[in-house]
């Protein structure tokens, strides 16, 4: 039953405001956080008040085909025997205005008898865009921005995946003090300890999708699976993306237990990622080799780099990153500090991009970077 707007401002009335809504968009956004960060739908939160600014009910939207986060609060209500009418909503994400596999979430929140709705970030699909403008439509009062850099925060891998249309991209590096990735005889196993390499299998098993180039492949036969730390595999398994023109042989480990195996025989950066972006991959981790590293650093295409460093000094071998065309400081790509953590006798430092995302540029493809300087100095080749 649809409420008149007249009711809906009686109501309003009485709804909580400032502190307590932040304080419930808080809370909003840490049940978010208990989503998956991986697959193609947002994580969110919604947490609902009474008019006196007490919460009532919760939810949060538990991944792909499941209720959203509104839906969820509005049932975890009528579960406790609450009628939702008059309650604010306070929601991590614009609720959405469109028929996928679930109902449009401002149409449930305008049958619920919702009075108002806060909300941290404005969704930017073009596909679901719009629920804020149905809810003002009906007389309910509307707000966004509140706790928006958390919001964003939150959401910056889904975020940048619909805003610029290519997945995130995390570069993983583990190296030595002297930024080496192998000994002169190609020997890498292994750099980093048990703590950094338990570390990465778990940042694997919140992606979408790996990603090493084709001579990462041949020359070390990874199996690319997240694993916990007695080898198990973790439930979710990203996609194995093999990036080159060389194919993975039929005895690869990489055709063994875990994510599907996808070979993209490409040298282009923008091509990759508009195919896996065509997959519904939001976030995609590279991790090897410096070839495939060097190509996207050179594209300007790499969101965030995780650098495992280990106390190992080797001073000659296989560096991390090949030639990026950088003649002065000046024109060195840099990244803002995010984290930095200690992980037994290794440090992990994260980094992301100092200036917003910017769509890959095709003039330079891993194909261009081999001809350098890269290619006289490392067998990983795609």
């Amino acid at each position: 039953m649809t409420h008149a707007p007249q009711d809906r401002a009686a109501a309003h009335a009485t709804t909580p405001v400032g502190a307590r809504v932040e304080t419930a968009m808080r809370r909003a956004l840490a049940l978010a956080a208990q989503g998956p960060s991986y697959g193609p739908n947002p994580r969110v939160g919604c947490v609902l008040l009474d008019p006196g600014g007490r919460t009532v009910a919760e939810g949060f939207h538990r991944g792909a085909g499941t209720p959203h986060a509104e839906a969820a609060a509005l049932a975890d209500a009528r579960s406790r025997g609450i009628d939702p009418r008059g309650t604010t909503a306070v929601v991590t994400l614009e609720p959405c205005a469109h028929h996928g596999r679930t109902g449009p979430c401002a149409d449930a929140l305008i049958e619920a008898g919702v009075a108002a709705v806060h909300v941290a970030v404005a969704d930017p699909n073009p596909v679901a865009t719009g629920g804020a403008d149905r809810l003002r439509a009906v007389g309910i009062e509307v707000t966004t921005g509140i706790l928006a850099d958390a919001g964003e925060n939150l959401l910056r891998t889904w975020l940048h995946a619909v805003r610029t249309g290519r997945p995130y991209v995390t570069l993983k590096l583990a190296t030595s003090l002297d930024g080496r990735v192998a000994a002169p005889d190609g020997t890498s196993r292994w750099i980093t300890g048990s703590r950094a390499r338990a570390h990465a299998h778990t940042v694997r098993a919140q992606v979408d999708a790996i990603a090493v180039g084709s001579g990462t492949a041949l020359a070390d036969d990874p199996t690319l699976t997240a694993r916990t730390i007695d080898g198990s595999l973790f439930e979710h398994q990203p996609l194995r993306v093999v990036v080159g023109r060389r194919p993975v042989p039929d005895d690869a480990r990489l055709r063994g237990p875990g994510g599907e195996l996808i070979h993209l025989p490409e040298h282009d950066p923008e091509v990759v990622l508009q195919r896996l972006a065509e997959r519904e991959v939001r976030h995609v981790l590279v991790e090897g080799g410096p070839t495939l590293a060097t190509a996207l650093l050179a594209a300007d295409a790499v969101d965030e780099l995780h650098a495992y460093v280990a106390p190992v000094l080797l001073g000659a071998g296989a560096t991390a990153v090949g030639d990026l065309g950088v003649t002065t400081i000046g024109e060195a790509a840099r990244f803002t500090t995010q984290d930095i953590t200690r992980l037994g006798d290794d440090v992990l430092m994260v980094a992301r991009r100092a200036e917003p995302a910017q769509s890959v540029q095709p003039a330079q493809s891993v194909q261009s970077v081999q001809s350098g300087r890269l290619s006289r100095h490392t067998k990983e080749e795609i």
